[in-house]
């Protein structure tokens, strides 16, 4: 494999063992430094990482999806789904905390996870994916925004990071059915 070509993956963790959970903080830490993808503001160490993604994997309707680079974990997303009794908001669900550690970067890794995480949102039967995304954190913003998500909406008090109030974007994305079967969601609208 020369310099340029690196293996890609993406997939839904039901476990991880130790080597991989130490790679996946590494990299947490890293893009938490950088200043992208995580909703904290100050590295948390390998010990409170590993309790957090050790809970993810607890909780029901939670889906942790790893970004791999050439088999070492370097990055991870959440597809969180509602509660059971929230049957009127079923169909939607949210992408949250995706991320890929800053060495890792530039080769297609973020797009391909979002991508991946669209797919099993879909397979699920969620028909709308919503996220939210720090003003300060540009590239995601980019990147979701050419992935078709829609901005429909600014929160100026977001969030507090280093001492400085920043906006917050909330956007969303109509997900295709599996199989081709067309999308309609406006009012009204027959369904399948």
């Amino acid at each position: 494999m020369s310099a340029s070509q690196h293996e890609l993956l993406v997939e839904r963790a039901e476990s991880l063992d130790d080597m991989d959970l130490a790679d996946l903080c590494e990299a947490t830490d890293a893009a938490i430094i950088e200043g992208g993808g995580f909703g904290w503001v100050e590295p948390q160490g390998r010990e409170a990482l590993a309790r957090h993604f050790r809970g993810v994997l607890l909780v029901p309707g939670c889906e942790l999806f790893i970004a791999r680079l050439d088999g070492v974990p370097v990055g991870s997303a959440q597809l969180i789904r509602p509660p059971r009794n929230n049957e009127a908001q079923a169909f939607g669900a949210q992408l949250t905390h995706a991320y890929i550690a800053p060495y890792a970067r530039g080769h297609g890794l973020a797009r391909l996870l979002v991508r991946r995480v669209e797919e099993r949102a879909a397979a699920l039967g969620h028909r709308v994916l919503n996220l939210d995304v720090r003003e300060t954190q540009s590239t995601a913003i980019a990147l979701f925004e050419a992935l078709g998500y829609t901005r429909w909406g600014t929160h100026p008090a977001y969030a507090r990071v280093r001492g400085r109030t920043v906006a917050g974007h909330y956007y969303h994305k109509l997900l295709e059915p599996p199989h081709g079967r067309p999308l309609d969601m406006r009012a009204g609208a027959p369904q399948n």
